[in-house]
């Protein structure tokens, strides 16, 4: 069922059941073909109180779901759409994974080829963890041209800390308020998107919070400055921090902030934010990173990476997410002279899992698809 056909009438607002969020489901709609003959059967083995309440058993109630009301019991889909228990068919407008769509059959198709013939510790040389490497390094500035592959952007962003820390001497971490980074211990601790609510919680006197640089509802606002005023007002409230860190005999070890804040609400940072940013940082002897977990990947539309709209290089890229449309994998992309700070230091790193054969096929096919459908110039022109 396409999108046309619902707006051009050709389903009745009585077949129509609305999902908050964005999804909208068909009452009767039917699996579709591709999808039947996959073998498992449309009535899965639990129904979905039972599934309700396993989860209530042995899942913690810290691990939230979409809509937890009334939870969506989806196992199927395809493209844009999710099918539940009943075949139920919705319109998928808020997944933040499936980045070539659902079970795209070039993704499906590598991941399982190479699930069917090796999938095992990543110690041992592969070619599919060299080409993905240099696949990725090859979207990047030239100086970023060093992997580390792992299993999440938490674990993404807390390498970056752990190398930066290393690196610079510094503990120091520069992020923006409301920024989420991920769930390791060290991420949470620089994610206020998690602990602004929690009524016990103390900040971290190495974590610095700067001002949000939202135009519509931040400290400084649109019409009342212009675009590149915004963007130098920001970046000097970063500047007040970075002052205040040096003149207290400290450097700063680290600024992250996503491209274009997701979990944040969307905000897209002011025209010439990161540039006189990654200046204040850089003068303390600190280095600068590119959240793209959730931003990566050609979504902006102009640029494969979001950070490139603001014209500048930072020192670490994380990425994640919609990798592997699906598939487990991440990874943490930064320069020779960062990476080589472990071996300089004797420190061995090793991930059993990340970059193995299987996640790297997964994400290869990814970037292929990317490439040939034109799905960049499709967001571009879909975003104008």
């Amino acid at each position: 069922m396409a999108i046309d056909d619902i707006a051009e009438g050709g389903l009745s607002n009585d077949s129509l059941v609305v999902v908050p969020n964005g999804l909208t489901a068909t009452k009767d709609k039917l699996l579709p073909a591709s999808l039947q003959s996959t073998g498992i059967s449309e009535t899965t083995a639990l129904t979905k109180a039972d599934t309700l309440a396993l989860r209530n058993k042995h899942i913690s109630n810290s691990c939230t779901v979409f809509f937890h009301e009334n939870p969506l019991k989806i196992v199927r889909a395809q493209r844009q759409y999710m099918y539940d228990e009943n075949g139920i068919e919705y319109l998928d407008c808020i997944n933040n994974v499936a980045h070539v769509g659902h079970c795209h059959p070039k993704v499906v198709a590598a991941a399982a080829n190479q699930l069917a013939q090796q999938c095992t510790n990543s110690r041992f040389l592969h070619d599919n963890m060299v080409l993905c490497a240099q696949k990725i390094a090859s979207t990047m500035p030239e100086q970023l041209s060093v992997v580390f592959f792992v299993n999440s952007g938490s674990e993404a962003n807390d390498l970056a800390i752990r190398l930066s820390r290393h690196y610079t001497g510094h503990k120091d971490v520069v992020i923006l308020d409301h920024a989420y980074h991920g769930t390791t211990i060290t991420t949470t601790d620089i994610s206020p998107h998690k602990w602004h609510h929690l009524k016990d919680y103390k900040q971290k006197k190495w974590v610095h919070v700067a001002p949000q640089p939202d135009a519509y509802r931040g400290m400084f606002r649109s019409p009342e400055h212009t675009d590149a005023d915004l963007g130098r007002l920001y970046a000097g409230e970063v500047e007040k921090i970075t002052d205040r860190i040096a003149k207290e005999g400290r450097g700063v070890g680290l600024f992250l902030a996503e491209s274009l804040q997701s979990c944040a609400g969307q905000v897209f940072l002011p025209e010439g934010y990161l540039k006189p940013v990654y200046e204040a940082v850089r003068s303390t002897g600190g280095l600068c990173l590119a959240d793209e977990v959730q931003t990566g990947f050609g979504r902006i539309g102009t640029h494969y990476w979001a950070f490139q709209e603001q014209g500048v290089i930072p020192d670490f890229v994380t990425i994640g997410k919609s990798m592997g449309n699906g598939f487990p994998v991440a990874a943490l992309v930064t320069t020779p002279e960062i990476a080589g700070t472990f071996v300089k230091m004797g420190i061995e790193y090793f991930n059993s899992y990340g970059g193995n054969a299987a996640s790297c096929a997964a994400t290869l096919a990814v970037m292929q698809v990317i490439e040939d459908e034109q799905l960049q110039n499709h967001a571009k022109r879909v975003g104008d």
